[in-house]
């Protein structure tokens, strides 16, 4: 994919399949492109984690692992157990090959799969649930599936900040009175594309 067809794609609200396919053509470029735009949410979020208190000897869930990016983000900072999941085959093969992960498996749009609340201490989904990729109603999916003590660290970019389906579904999840909003931190995201992002970390009591 050109620069100009991956830019026009992204930011922009898509279907499912759509997702899929958008990233099943940008696959084998995305790691260069991405780190030409200075792409600077994997590492932060990474260390939101760490500074919010997660058990890097743990197991953590990164969710929409892409090609592995974020998985080495966590591996970098100390997490030693990784498991990663995405719906995209073509950036889950590149992801296989990093040396961050102890499994990766494919997903389902809206799904969790076997993933049962509670399974892992800590989940991270970077730049996962956001305009252009996964629907706000996620955030809902991901919510659920942390535990008592459990933590979810995620990031919404510039684009994603301006659309109150997103934002409204966050608002919604901080009212439950076993979730607290442990971090929030506005930074670097694509520096080259003059896009920022916003990492949240929640926690359920």
């Amino acid at each position: 994919m050109s620069e100009e067809d991956i830019t026009k794609s992204l930011w922009t609200a898509h279907t499912g399949d759509e997702i899929k396919q958008i990233y099943a053509n940008w696959a084998e470029s995305y790691e260069t492109d991405v780190a030409t735009w200075g792409y600077a949410t994997p590492t932060r979020l990474a260390l939101a984690l760490r500074q919010s208190g997660a058990n890097i000897e743990k197991p953590i869930l990164d969710f929409g692992c892409g090609t592995g990016l974020a998985g080495m983000a966590l591996k970098a900072v100390g997490f030693q157990v990784i498991d990663g999941t995405d719906i995209s085959s073509e950036m889950l093969r590149q992801a296989e090959e990093k040396p961050a992960y102890r499994q990766v498996w494919k997903g389902l749009p809206g799904s969790m799969g076997h993933i049962r609340r509670g399974d892992y201490p800590a989940i991270a989904a970077t730049g996962v649930v956001s305009l252009g990729a996964a629907p706000p109603e996620t955030l809902d999916m991901l919510v659920d599936a942390i535990g008592p003590g459990g933590l979810l660290a995620f990031s919404f970019n510039d684009a994603t900040l301006a659309d109150r389906q997103y934002t409204d579904r966050l608002d919604i999840a901080v009212l439950a009175p076993d979730i607290e909003l442990v971090f929030e931190d506005h930074g670097p995201h694509l520096p080259a594309k003059d896009m920022m992002s916003t990492i949240y970390v929640l926690r359920r009591t």
